[in-house]
């Protein structure tokens, strides 16, 4: 007697097979360039807010705006930061906890800058990478990065804001969401004599520190680790002083602090 057969072999249907294992999707490099950033007054928490990773050389260093490590106006004074690093490449899941002393013996450890017109609101802090998790995974900028201010970028280009609004990511892998902005002023001039420029795109606490890109193009770009300029760091939201509360919207615009600072920043 022949071995019995199953419907689907009756009916000429092929018996459904074992899915191979799908491969893990490519993740865009961008979002392992940014980090959120959560302050502390020693273990109570204060706020939250974005940054990136910028290397010179050998050198490491974690940038945002300098009023998440120090805020006269509103008297916040945090002593200590957290960032979160992902521990396995091979897991985005799996992530820890790093935290950054503001103070040593009394004086911050950030480095901010001036100019001519006053204090630029960008600050960056030196990681020291032999403390790093051996299997952190980060992307960084690097001078390479950076749009001079004789690139030509036209009004209205397409930009990314890459940060964590009021906290919100993807917290299951641990990654940062996108936000499309367009730049809202001339690229390469002071806006107002200020060391920004404008972008137009909606944006929310949180966001300070997150750094604006636009993606780069041409032959190989999409070859390189990571193919994005970086043009400025998002500081806040642009509003009119003698807006009508009542009648008028907000502006919808932010400032962006160009990024070339950074060069300053980590010269010494």
């Amino acid at each position: 007697m022949l071995g019995s057969r199953n419907s689907a072999e009756r009916e000429g249907c092929p018996i459904p097979q074992a899915l191979p294992a799908q491969p893990r999707p490519s993740i865009d490099s961008l979002l392992l360039a940014a980090t959120p950033i959560s302050t502390f007054e020693h273990e109570r928490a204060l706020t939250r807010a974005s940054g990136f990773f910028f290397e010179r050389g050998e050198r490491l260093f974690l940038v945002t705006s300098r009023h998440v490590f120090v805020d006269e106006p509103s008297g916040h004074h945090p002593n200590r930061i957290e960032i979160e690093l992902h521990s396995d490449a091979a897991d985005l899941g799996r992530s820890v906890a790093f935290s950054l002393l503001l103070f040593e013996r009394g004086r911050s450890q950030w480095r901010q800058g001036r100019d001519a017109a006053g204090e630029i609101d960008v600050a960056m802090i030196e990681i020291d990478r032999a403390a790093l998790p051996a299997a952190a995974l980060i992307r960084a900028f690097t001078p390479a990065h950076l749009a001079g201010a004789a690139a030509r970028i036209e009004v209205g280009s397409s930009l990314l804001i890459v940060g964590f609004p009021l906290g919100f990511h993807d917290t299951l892998h641990h990654l940062p969401v996108v936000r499309q902005a367009v730049l809202a002023s001339a690229w390469g001039m002071r806006f107002q004599g200020q060391g920004y420029f404008l972008t137009d795109a909606r944006t929310h606490r949180g966001t300070s520190g997150a750094p604006v890109v636009l993606r780069e193009r041409g032959a190989g770009a999409s070859r390189k680790p990571l193919p994005w300029k970086l043009l400025g760091v998002h500081s806040a939201r642009l509003d009119m002083a003698g807006r009508d509360l009542a009648q008028d919207e907000t502006l919808g615009l932010n400032c962006a602090w160009y990024a070339d600072i950074l060069m300053t920043l980590s010269a010494a």
